[in-house]
């Protein structure tokens, strides 16, 4: 009699009938012939949610209960994709972080990974709905390729004094403590000197400078501005750039400082990294001339208030506070 019926759940009402049918000594069969159902859906019923005494009360919460639990499917809709663009193109967010934050807004947020594919079908796409969307690939980290340095001898010069990164104290490379600093120079339109970068290894908290001019002396000045702004800076790791050159007014001030192997700018990953991302907003061969002071600190908060997914989504401001 079943037969040709479209699925439906069963209702509080058929489940009542369960319960007294049961009750009265009635099979499985019998019971699903009263209610016009097929016997597997009885069966999986009463083993379900009562193998022992079935209670229809009890039956109708729990299944509604683990309906409500069950995943849904996610709905990409317009909102979701405006969210994605804002924080993409206004904060420069990677796809992971907008995700994590998304679920804190909508528990229905789609993942990273549909993110990524999202971004990139719109850079192909010729719907005329998705052209608002086609560039949002391009505020990826990795929109395009690196290129590889194709030297691998130093021609930067000898620095004085320098001790390599493997003397660093343990407390540093581990770190366990704030006032361990990275630094590097970031350079803008025909290597003319753009800006420098200061992180805190532990809070991943980052300074910039704007420099106007590449000389060992005016950026250590700025550097050393940087550690007094700090306070109780114990040790600053740098590379071969000959605008260290003078490292030891840091030594001087009681800092001491470590220099990386030449080429082997992973050693110094966590500034690496910061780089990155201000180059989001920098990209290469920017004029700094043109970029204000106002602009340069704007970064900087905007950076520092990032959340990392290693903190937990908290931001560096939040962690260096605390």
């Amino acid at each position: 009699m079943h037969k040709g019926r479209s699925f439906t759940h069963l209702t509080e009402e058929e489940r009542i009938k369960i319960e007294v049918l049961l009750h009265q000594g009635l099979s499985l069969a019998c019971i699903a012939r009263a209610l016009n159902r097929p016997v597997c859906t009885i069966s999986r019923e009463v083993k379900r949610n009562g193998p022992i005494v079935y209670h229809a009360s009890k039956a109708h919460y729990y299944t509604s209960l683990r309906h409500r639990q069950k995943r849904k499917h996610n709905i990409f809709d317009d909102a979701m994709k405006r969210f994605i663009q804002r924080r993409l193109a206004s904060k420069k967010w990677s796809p992971e972080f907008i995700s994590a934050i998304g679920r804190q807004w909508r528990k229905d947020f789609i993942s990273t990974e549909w993110i990524y594919q999202w971004i990139w079908q719109m850079k192909f796409s010729q719907a005329k709905n998705d052209k608002v969307y086609g560039h949002l690939y391009e505020y990826l980290r990795h929109a395009r390729r690196r290129r590889k340095r194709g030297r691998k001898r130093n021609m930067r010069g000898n620095i004085i004094g320098r001790r390599w990164i493997d003397e660093r104290p343990k407390r540093a490379s581990r770190r366990q403590r704030r006032g361990d600093l990275e630094a590097d120079i970031i350079l803008g339109k025909d290597r003319q000197p753009g800006l420098l970068v200061a992180l805190d290894r532990s809070s991943r908290k980052t300074w910039l400078r704007k420099l106007i001019i590449k000389d060992t002396d005016y950026v250590m000045e700025k550097l050393v501005g940087i550690c007094a702004e700090i306070g109780e800076v114990k040790t600053v790791t740098l590379d071969n750039d000959q605008s260290f050159a003078e490292h030891y007014r840091l030594n001087s001030i009681g800092i001491q400082t470590f220099f990386t192997h030449p080429y082997s700018s992973q050693e110094k990953g966590s500034v690496e990294n910061r780089i990155g991302i201000i180059r989001m907003f920098f990209p290469k061969k920017t004029d700094f001339r043109k970029v204000s002071e106002r602009q340069v600190m704007y970064v900087q908060n905007l950076i520092n208030e990032r959340p990392l997914r290693m903190f937990n989504y908290k931001s560096p401001n939040e962690i260096h506070i605390s």
